[in-house]
C-alpha cells in the first residue's frame, strides 16, 4: 500500500501563487509516475499534470501549461505542484495521486490506483 497525504492549499488572490505537495509513504518504491488531479464544484475531476518517478518526465493539461509545474524529490518521497498566475477557475480541491500502470503518464483517474485525502484551492478575483 502507499500512502499519499497533500498539503499547501490555501485562500489566494488572482494571479498570486501556491505551491501544493504531496508526501507519500508505504510501498513507494512500486510507484512508476504520480499525478495531480483537481475537482471543482458540480464538476468532473480533470487532470493537472503528471510526473515519471524516475527521469522526471511531465505532462500538463493545456490548462495549466506555462502556469503550473510539477516536480519531484526522490530522497524526500515529495511532488510538489508549483502554481503561479492563479486565476479564480483554478478553484478546487487538488488530489495527489499515484501509480504503476504500463501507461507512461496517463491523464485518465483509473491509471492511479492511490490517492490523497485533497486539499483546497481557492482563488479569489
Amino acid at each position: 500500500q502507499v500512502q499519499l497525504v497533500e498539503s499547501g492549499g490555501g485562500l489566494v488572490q488572482a494571479g498570486g501563487s501556491l505551491r501544493l505537495f504531496c508526501a507519500a509513504s508505504g510501498r513507494s518504491f512500486s510507484i512508476y509516475y504520480m499525478g495531480w488531479f483537481r475537482q471543482a464544484p458540480g464538476k468532473e475531476r480533470e487532470f493537472v499534470a503528471a510526473i515519471r518517478w524516475s527521469g522526471g518526465n511531465t505532462n500538463y493539461a493545456d490548462s495549466v501549461k506555462g502556469r503550473f509545474a510539477v516536480s519531484r524529490d526522490n530522497a524526500k518521497n515529495t511532488v510538489y505542484l508549483q502554481m503561479n498566475g492563479l486565476k479564480p477557475e483554478d478553484t478546487a480541491v487538488y488530489y495527489c495521486a499515484a501509480g504503476n500502470s504500463v501507461e507512461y503518464l496517463p491523464t485518465r483517474g483509473t491509471r492511479y490506483g492511490y490517492w490523497g485525502q485533497g486539499t483546497q484551492v481557492t482563488v479569489s478575483s
